[in-house]
């Protein structure tokens, strides 16, 4: 799947959350703006169970938060770029500055694992973390994780 086909511009950001939590509620924010049939609370419950089941801070600065959602047809996606990296319970235990949280339809989550995957990967890229890490605003932040 084509990662602009589920990330769209509205739903990637640069921001200065300062938390897990606030980063988290950033997304459910962003993603409820975005999608006015869910609601934030109900985005923020379905990343927070995730983490209570092991942190998705998979090291070297990122985190892939994702969650499912019985209300949702589609895949939705959301990139942060976080200005000051927060703590995370990352494996590495370095703090993160680079979020990727994908929202999948509950009954669908086995057909989306490849896209987890395939972000995780194009995540390690060195080239694009620092392409990601020198950008200055959401525009940018966009544009180089799409290419």
């Amino acid at each position: 799947m084509e990662l602009c086909t589920i990330l769209q511009p509205e739903c990637t950001t640069c921001a200065t959350p300062g938390s897990k939590k606030k980063v988290l509620e950033l997304i459910s924010n962003l993603v409820a703006a975005q999608y006015p049939p869910l609601s934030s609370q109900e985005v923020f419950e379905s990343l927070l169970a995730r983490e209570k089941m092991g942190s998705t801070g998979i090291g070297n600065g990122i985190a892939i938060p994702h969650g499912r959602l019985t209300t949702i047809d589609h895949p939705i996606a959301i990139f942060i770029k976080c200005e000051e990296a927060i703590a995370f319970d990352a494996i590495d235990k370095q703090p993160v500055d680079l979020l990727f949280a994908l929202l999948v339809p509950a009954d669908q989550c086995q057909q989306h694992l490849g896209t987890l995957s395939s972000m995780a990967q194009k995540l390690s890229d060195k080239q694009i973390l620092k392409q990601l890490r020198k950008t200055h605003d959401a525009t940018e932040l966009y544009q180089v994780i799409t290419e």
